[in-house]
């Protein structure tokens, strides 16, 4: 696993040296783009609007559009001494509970080892918060971008997640769902029995990309010269197509049915 990140957790006058490392490898099929007359590979080159010339790597520089059309241009000095403003740390400001802070901020999870000197203090940290029932809220400067984030024990360690900032949520600005759509309360106890038919304990190792999988087996088959077929489409669910109307409680009393003989059949 590579480190990507060396520093030191600080709060009140500890300072924790620790090393930030990926927790997250995503797997996703790569594709390339061909040229579907004789399957070259298609390549795009930097090209300079004004003298049509394209331009290397190394006399490339980062440019911030202040008016429509009007650049300034930043080099590395410029950004050096923006990152040396940002501490080799992870600013802890406060404590919360889990539960304070709303999903739609998390954005990435990194794992955070301590050094062999900060291993008591580390510990000491986590069982404090384990014991509290909180994790803690901070600030650290990672990829030329200072961040948001929070520390939280897992599995006899902490976990470091960068958030979106508040001002990079969008507001949830819908107005259609400032209608009343006037649920029944037979509606409702439909639906809170569907819920608890398909509640369950949390086993994250049963899902599986199936998306992915097929894709992959599809790439063996065209690999290996196979016709491939396409699948039959299967039929509607019992709550139909997507956007097609239906009368919401029969379809509603169709899925908690399925959902117990789906149950009666596991058990």
């Amino acid at each position: 696993m590579k480190m990507i990140w060396k520093g030191a957790i600080s709060f009140g006058l500890i300072n924790i040296p620790v090393r930030l490392y990926p927790t997250v490898r995503e797997k996703t099929v790569a594709f390339h783009q061909l040229h579907d007359k004789d399957g070259g590979r298609i390549f795009y080159t930097r090209v300079c609007s004004l003298c049509g010339e394209e331009v290397p790597y190394d006399h490339i520089v980062r440019g911030f559009e202040y008016e429509k059309g009007r650049y300034v241009s930043l080099g590395e000095d410029d950004l050096m001494a923006v990152r040396a403003r940002a501490s080799r740390t992870i600013d802890l400001v406060q404590f919360v509970d889990l539960t304070a802070v709303d999903p739609v901020f998390f954005q990435k999870p990194y794992y955070l080892e301590p050094d062999e000197l900060g291993l008591k203090p580390y510990q000491l940290l986590r069982q404090a918060m384990e014991a509290a029932g909180k994790v803690a809220v901070g600030k650290l400067a990672l990829h030329a971008k200072e961040h948001l984030v929070t520390l939280r024990p897992y599995q006899g360690m902490l976990i470091l997640e960068t958030m979106y900032w508040p001002d990079e949520i969008r507001e949830a600005a819908f107005p259609v769902l400032d209608a009343d759509p006037a649920v029944r309360p037979q509606e409702l106890e439909m639906a809170v029995s569907l819920v608890d038919q398909l509640s369950a304990e949390w086993y994250p190792e049963e899902f599986r990309d199936d998306y992915r999988e097929a894709l992959l087996a599809l790439i063996e088959e065209k690999v290996a010269g196979l016709p491939v077929e396409a699948p039959a489409e299967e039929p509607a669910p019992a709550g139909g197509r997507p956007g097609e109307v239906l009368d919401f409680l029969s379809a509603l009393q169709a899925s908690v049915e399925a959902a117990k003989k789906r149950a009666a059949g596991e058990s």
